[in-house]
């Protein structure tokens, strides 16, 4: 049987975790598709974000998901909520591996009747997360690539700017 791995994500901005995690998924399964999500937290278009993505990791498959669910939460209302979404991203896909470093892995798994697959949740491999590249991008910049920083220091210093 064929295994066929799935992510998500904002990837607001993508860094060397979400490779980790990416990498993680190409060697366990046979297909991996990662759900790219509209993101508020970033002005940097999805088609962008999915293009950094892509660049680097040409055999995986993206999927576009424009205007996702505003509930958020481990409640059942909201996780049903995701968890349509999500169905109706992958339809006709039928995935066998969810891969996340979040919380929310196991009930996306269960709910979607697939393996949970929890790729380093405490960030000991790779120690960064999206919201602290955009806390501090300078910081930070060891853990994004060259493109996707020359992409999103503009408006990080704008923003910074803005704040001042």
């Amino acid at each position: 049987m064929e295994k066929i791995g799935f992510t998500i994500g904002k990837f607001a901005p993508f860094h060397k975790g979400h490779e980790y995690l990416i990498e993680t998924a190409l060697k366990q399964t046979d297909k991996v598709y990662v759900i790219v999500n509209d993101a508020q937290e970033i002005n940097t278009p999805i088609e962008t974000r999915a293009k950094w993505i892509k660049d680097q990791y040409p055999q995986v498959e993206i999927i576009y998901g424009y205007h996702p669910p505003k509930q958020y939460g481990m409640d059942d209302k909201s996780v049903a909520i995701q968890i349509e979404y999500l169905k109706e991203l992958t339809k006709g896909i039928h995935p066998t591996h969810f891969f996340s470093s979040e919380p929310y892995g196991a009930k996306v798994s269960e709910y979607m009747q697939v393996e949970d697959c929890r790729v380093d949740p405490q960030r000991k491999n790779v120690p960064i997360s999206a919201t602290m590249i955009r806390q501090d991008l300078e910081k930070n910049k060891k853990y994004i690539n060259e493109e996707v920083y020359q992409e999103i220091k503009d408006q990080f210093q704008k923003k910074k700017g803005e704040q001042e």
